[in-house]
């Protein structure tokens, strides 16, 4: 495959693509305008990728030279048999992803885009060993058959990154979808382990400018794909949310590198703004769970929090609701205020729980949703589900816009929620979770709260004073039948 010249045509395709990445970034910040966001991105990369196999392919197929089908004098494929392959690959990608696409659901989705992580740390791994093993094809050779020593930084660090976001991601998918357990798997020396690692990877990266032996690139593959494990199992489910988002960081990373290999622009401009979109994301939500950013780096974080979840419960009183007491108090409110967590996703409420918004707003019930932003497995988790519940875009508020109103509100309904919305976040130092920003929902005059037993205690391993309060009704069950349930009491 020829390299072809760059012209000022391509730069300017790649430029567009470019802008329109940034506009789909720009429509995913709200569910309002996600879907503009979703058709910007995907007219974004159909320009880029149509660019770039224009700028390698001839519209006119080239004829082979003669006597050499297959393969001609040079040991190259003739360009119309690489483009057939090429096209035949997207054709069968687009047609996988299509399928799940379809097939998917909504409560799978934090899986789905791990695994969707993976592939793409994968690809940058077999895309920066095919330039290794053939410099020549990607330019990156200089005239006395060694390889450019910075192209070799550009592979070691787009291999290193893609094959800990394989890796990473492959545990983040098997956590996510209860393949493995979501509880922390703590080894042994840990830290020091993980960082032993990381600086014999960063050190065999800079020894790689210098020897460009088999072993160097081998080891430094497969040092990562380790790392990325090392640095994911010992993360609980909590975090999970914080985990995707910074997969999907390094997805980004890992592609920009070997967009510099690859000698492609969209590739570098897309890679650079998954990666700091990505970081920028991790870091919001790592102050939305009082978190450090550097400890989601280093992996392991929350960890501790998370094992301590075995301690003995206190034996404390606490009242028992029915769907009938809620549908009867949230019948004669004012004010209803629902705060949805992983729970609801579990038991796939969120169609039900709209209904009953619905018959209550018929009711002149004033009926509000509030998000927490780590609320669910992946960011935006409860966001996507109200969606597609058809839950109006003007009755999802997030934490900071809607806290205050907890105070004036008759009804705080809780379903599949828990360290969210546990006050121990503002007043115990020695809990896990201290200093995470929480719902107010002890300042509500009714609590409802829906889950399916008093033996859970959330993510974080920590009991919830909620749970006893004078004002709170424990409404133990399935979240969908029982919200089912209420809108039947409502009904009737």
């Amino acid at each position: 495959m020829e390299h072809v010249a760059v012209s000022p045509w391509v730069a300017l395709a790649y430029l567009v693509s470019g802008v329109l990445f940034i506009l789909a970034l720009r429509g995913l910040s709200s569910p309002a305008t996600s879907r503009a966001g979703n058709r910007y991105g995907m007219i974004g990369m159909t320009i880029a990728v149509v660019t770039t196999l224009l700028t390698h392919f001839p519209m006119v197929p080239l004829a082979p030279k003669p006597g050499s089908f297959c393969i001609d004098s040079c040991g190259q494929l003739p360009d119309w048999i690489a483009a057939g392959e090429i096209f035949a690959a997207i054709a069968i990608g687009g047609a996988i992803g299509f399928v799940i696409a379809r097939k998917i659901a909504m409560t799978d989705m934090p899986q789905l885009v791990a695994a969707f992580h993976s592939l793409v740390g994968l690809a940058a791994v077999l895309v920066g060993l095919a330039a290794y093993l053939n410099p020549d094809a990607f330019g990156i050779m200089l005239p006395d058959g060694q390889i450019n020593p910075v192209s070799r930084i550009e592979l070691g660090l787009g291999i290193a990154i893609g094959a800990i976001t394989f890796s990473g991601s492959v545990i983040a998918f098997l956590k996510l979808a209860g393949k493995m357990s979501g509880s922390p798997i703590l080894l042994p020396g840990r830290h020091v382990l993980n960082l032993g690692t990381l600086i014999a990877i960063i050190g065999l990266v800079a020894y790689f400018t210098q020897d460009q032996s088999a072993w160097v690139i081998a080891t430094i593959t497969v040092l990562s794909f380790i790392i990325g494990f090392l640095l994911i199992i010992p993360i609980g489910g909590a975090d999970m949310p914080v985990v995707v988002s910074m997969l999907n960081s390094y997805s980004g990373w890992a592609a920009a590198a070997m967009g510099f290999t690859l000698h492609n622009t969209a590739m570098i401009v897309t890679g650079a703004l998954v990666g700091s979109s990505g970081a920028i994301l991790s870091y919001i939500m790592c102050k939305a769970m009082n978190r450090g950013f550097l400890a989601v780096i280093a992996g392991g974080f929350g960890a501790e929090a998370s094992a301590a979840g075995g301690a003995a419960r206190e034996q404390r009183p606490w009242k028992r609701g029915s769907a009938e007491d809620a549908a009867y108090m949230m019948k004669e409110a004012e004010n209803v205020i629902i705060i949805p967590g992983y729970g609801m996703a579990v038991s796939q409420a969120q169609h039900a729980l709209r209904e009953m918004g619905d018959v209550l707003k018929k009711e002149g019930v004033n009926v509000k949703y509030a998000i927490h932003p780590v609320a669910g497995r992946m960011p935006g988790h409860m966001n996507v589900l109200l969606a597609e519940a058809n839950v109006p875009y003007d009755e999802v508020f997030e934490l900071e816009d809607i806290n205050s109103e907890f105070a004036q509100a008759d009804v705080a309904f809780i379903i599949g929620a828990n360290d969210v919305v546990n006050p121990a976040a503002k007043t115990d130092k020695s809990s896990p979770i201290y200093g995470m920003p929480v719902f107010d929902v002890d300042k509500a005059k009714t609590i409802f709260f829906v889950k399916r037993s008093m033996g859970g205690v959330g993510y974080a391993g920590v009991d919830n004073d909620v749970f006893y309060m004078d004002q709170t009704m424990m409404l133990l069950a399935d979240a969908k039948k029982m919200v089912e349930d209420i809108v039947k009491a409502l009904q009737h």
